[in-house]
């Protein structure tokens, strides 16, 4: 399940304390992803959140010139990491934000797993021995793509691996009694006045070789040479762009180069700006990228929601859509929902035009900021109609907390909860959970933690532009 697998590599990331590992999303990408597996990248189209890792099927070998130097062997260190966490809650009348009813719930869970990895790391004589190696001289197509779309690529140079299959087991217990029917999560309803106790377990097995968690640097190409950079806040190109001095009839390219006297200041699109602390900037994005669906044909409307909606749960074929819309002309062929919506883009004449492609593409990359968890809860929500409560919902954490990077407790407004009844409100909680905020269903009390931010923005994003298709 994606639940146990995400969590358990969270768990584990953080267990070990560094930083630089970035977590895998999703079982597919564990597969995919190895040491010297390339990653791209491209650039998000806001300024509140980042885009997340795609993972190439190709390595850093398929790109350069064959060399008989042997790489010096890879250092394996073994780590085990056990975890088990339980917890307990007594949930009464306020689960429901304030309704009168008698619902008294008990519930216990248990998740734990026991997993035996081995952090693999690239020795820095194998990186310098690569470096030496020329780019081939035919470019693969691949690359072509990335130069021609100003995609950044990545080489993973350290990964955490399974040495054994594990297994991932969640238990859950509920004891619920009431006089009033209430779903109090998606496992147990309660009506009349009777009783329900339920157990559900779940186990999960891991296979050997797996990559939980990976470091990565970002790939610079220079002709046919390149260099490996570490990655920094301010990333740079990883095909950089010449400068260039004209004149009425000539264009001169300008190596940049230590002496040299003359200066050249970057276009203004390439300025990057400081990170942002302002809410009303986000929320301008957001209102802007909405306001695009007032030129949407009911048709691509009606299309692009349930389409969206059949897709979530699928991360490849949301990543699949997403790589045919950015293509230019508009090209290519899809099967499924994502088929289904790009055959209602190319039947709009005007769709190049209207902005239909660039908003489609903007909601994309918020849902693909979220994790898989939330991605099914997000479904959940669309089906229950609750999208412009958890919207109203998020906005509220997000406009007094946006400036703070410190932890600082807040509380809910009864009168947001409200509306979110029963399984609406674990389904909220759930969201706000995985974005990184302790959710309690009998408290409204919480702690804004940084971390939280993006996704937050992201699911505020999402929200936003999925209730304006819904409402359109």
């Amino acid at each position: 399940m994606p639940s146990m697998f995400e969590s358990a590599v969270k768990k584990l990331v953080k267990e070990i304390g560094d930083k630089e590992f970035r977590p895998v999303i999703g079982i597919t990408n564990a597969d995919t992803i190895r040491r010297f597996s390339l990653i791209r990248r491209k650039k998000s189209f806001s300024l509140f959140w980042t885009v997340s890792d795609v993972p190439l099927r190709y390595t850093l070998k398929d790109v350069l010139e064959p060399s008989v130097i042997i790489p010096v062997a890879a250092v394996e260190t073994p780590y085990t990491f056990h975890y088990t966490e339980s917890w307990k809650q007594h949930t009464g009348a306020s689960v429901n934000a304030g309704a009168d009813v008698s619902v008294s719930a008990k519930t216990s869970s248990c998740q734990g797993s026991s997993i035996s990895c081995m952090i693999v790391s690239t020795p820095p004589e194998t990186l310098i021995d690569l470096q030496k190696r020329k780019v081939v001289d035919s470019e693969p197509p691949f690359l072509k793509q990335c130069r021609r779309t100003g995609t950044n690529l990545y080489v993973v140079t350290e990964v955490i691996e399974l040495r054994d299959s594990c297994v991932m087991e969640d238990c859950s217990t509920v004891n619920i009694s009431g006089t009033l029917s209430l779903l109090v999560n998606a496992f147990a309803k309660v009506g009349g006045g009777g009783r329900v106790h339920q157990v559900s377990k779940r186990k999960h097995t891991v296979p050997k070789g797996l990559v939980m968690a990976y470091k990565r640097k970002q790939l610079v190409f220079k002709g046919n040479s390149w260099e490996i950079v570490e990655v920094s806040d301010v990333e740079e190109e990883t095909f950089p762009v010449e400068m260039q001095y004209q004149t009425r009839s000539l264009t001169i390219s300008i190596p940049l180069v230590p002496g040299n006297t003359v200066c050249f200041i970057e276009p203004i699109q390439r300025i990057q700006e400081p990170p942002l602390t302002d809410f009303k900037r986000l929320q301008q994005e957001v209102s802007r990228e909405v306001s695009a669906v007032d030129q949407f044909s009911k048709d691509i409307e009606d299309v692009v929601f349930s389409n969206i909606l059949a897709m979530l749960g699928n991360r490849e074929a949301l990543q699949d859509l997403m790589d045919t819309l950015e293509q230019e002309p508009l090209q290519g062929h899809l099967d499924g929902p994502g088929g289904t919506i790009l055959n209602e883009l190319q039947k709009d004449s005007s769709y190049a035009y209207n902005g239909s492609q660039h908003l489609i593409l903007y909601l994309l990359e918020a849902i693909m900021a979220l994790s898989d968890i939330q991605h099914c809860l997000l479904a959940q929500s669309m089906e229950k109609k609750i999208l412009s409560q958890q919207r109203d919902l998020v906005r509220s954490i997000l406009e007094p907390n946006f400036k703070y990077p410190w932890s600082i407790p807040f509380t809910l407004k009864p009168e947001l909860l409200a509306p979110l009844q029963g399984e609406g409100l674990a389904i909220t909680y759930g969201l706000l959970e995985e974005c990184g905020l302790k959710m309690e269903l009998q408290s409204p009390r919480s702690t804004w933690d940084l971390g939280a931010k993006k996704p937050l923005s992201a699911l505020y994003g999402a929200l936003s532009v999925l209730q304006r298709l819904a409402e359109a």
